[in-house]
């Protein structure tokens, strides 16, 4: 399940020949900007721990300033409450699938693109321990799984290091509701915010296809 993204993109590109095309991989580090569960005068964070990220991706040119990439995403990190120095934590990773369309300041074939990213897909959030967490009146921590609706907005710079290869820096906020399922706030309790995933990454790229 985890390199299910990455399989996909590969089988997809002997299809793409017609085309500007590349595929990449990507590895960074994602922190995590948290919800807040309240109940009463009492509120803890909820969110997840800053951990690794892992991805691979699909890019194809279509004119000389837009493109558009389809791209997966993996993310290590635990689900986390926590409030006034006391947390509680389950062991849990993330996926995400999305499309962005790509805005670039330069035409095609320049050295240094920089380029402004917007897009949408889907994030699945799994908490491995099989142990629930309690956090008082505010939630548990549980073993389970969820998908959720993901926003994906951000951007980089594509560095050319030769015809074919191409080194990227990419910075994006992936923002999703609380997966409910794996927190379990209170009956009581109410959730304040969406949570926001900031993954700065470094990759490569090779190009293939119509140049």
């Amino acid at each position: 399940m985890r390199f299910l993204g990455t399989l996909m993109l590969f089988a997809l590109a002997p299809y793409c020949m017609a085309q500007n095309w590349a595929v990449g991989v990507d590895g960074g580090y994602g922190v995590y900007h948290d919800v807040t569960i309240k109940n009463g005068g009492a509120s803890a964070d909820a969110g997840f721990g800053s951990r690794f990220a892992a991805g691979a991706v699909l890019t194809e040119d279509m004119y000389n300033h837009v493109g558009g990439e389809l791209r997966y995403a993996f993310r290590d990190g635990d689900s986390e409450l926590s409030s006034n120095g006391h947390k509680v934590n389950m062991d849990g990773f993330a996926q995400a699938i999305h499309y962005d369309f790509l805005f670039y300041a330069t035409p095609r074939h320049t050295r240094l693109r920089p380029f402004v990213a917007a897009g949408a897909g889907i994030k699945r959030y799994d908490a491995t321990s099989h142990v629930a967490q309690s956090f008082g009146n505010l939630g548990t921590l549980t073993h389970a799984h969820q998908v959720e609706g993901m926003l994906s907005v951000g951007g980089g710079l594509k560095v050319a290091l030769s015809d074919r290869w191409v080194l990227r820096l990419d910075f994006r906020d992936y923002a999703t509701p609380l997966p409910d399922k794996l927190f379990a706030p209170a009956m009581t309790a109410n959730v304040h915010g969406w949570l926001h995933d900031f993954v700065p990454t470094i990759g490569v790229d090779w190009t293939f296809g119509a140049r």
